[in-house]
């Protein structure tokens, strides 16, 4: 049962993971793989706009996804983007990355062994993974521009896409928990988090949304 308490927490956290960049042309892009196809649909968007010429689509499977994207994150997102009528040589496939470093750091050498040069990225991510993926990048890429993206939607819409309320809420304290650990093992840049959004963390930690906590 998701209590009126946990949804004004949840909304909280999604709200803060929001960077609010504004959105400018870009040397690349980069979807970070995951069990949301709507960061295709959102690449396919800023591509058609000219925001970049070409982007990496990078991911294996996970727990998440490997029933529904056997054959992987990547892969499924080019077949996505394909659909939406991105040609073919926009587009770079990554398959072999786990994690979000993993991400940044094999399309960085990706880009590099195709010779296109970096100065800036799009990172397009989930709504709720934006405030992870830029503090990740801005560790290991510390040298480009990031400007981070994600589709527009409340929490309420993005449940509703998703369908499994409960899974939604846990990945949004297991985001918050890693922008907490992930600074002290050289995964991330640090960032400040507000004391209300620690709070509405903690609320909802305790309230048992753990199925994505990291042991710490």
């Amino acid at each position: 049962m998701i209590s009126a308490q946990n949804w004004v927490d949840a909304e909280r956290l999604w709200d803060f993971q929001q960077m609010g960049h504004e959105l400018r042309p870009c040397s690349v892009g980069i979807g970070l793989g995951s069990h949301d196809l709507g960061v295709a649909d959102v690449s396919v968007d800023l591509y058609q706009r000219g925001l970049f010429p070409v982007i990496v689509f990078t991911g294996a499977t996970s727990r998440t996804t490997e029933g529904r994207m056997p054959r992987g994150e990547a892969e499924h997102y080019r077949d996505r983007a394909l659909e939406l009528g991105m040609p073919a040589s926009a587009i770079l496939v990554e398959p072999n990355a786990r994690n979000t470093g993993e991400n940044i750091r094999l399309s960085r050498a990706l880009l590099a062994e195709q010779g296109v040069d970096v100065t800036s990225v799009l990172l397009v991510s989930k709504p709720y993974e934006e405030r992870r993926a830029y503090a990740t990048a801005r560790k290991l890429w510390p040298d480009v521009d990031i400007v981070s993206a994600s589709a527009v939607m409340t929490l309420r819409e993005y449940v509703d896409s998703v369908q499994d309320t409960r899974l939604v809420l846990d990945m949004l304290v297991g985001a918050v928990q890693r922008l907490l650990i992930y600074p002290q093992r050289g995964f991330m840049i640090s960032q400040d988090v507000p004391a209300d959004v620690l709070a509405a963390y903690g609320r909802l930690r305790d309230g048992g949304f753990v199925s994505r906590l990291m042991p710490e």
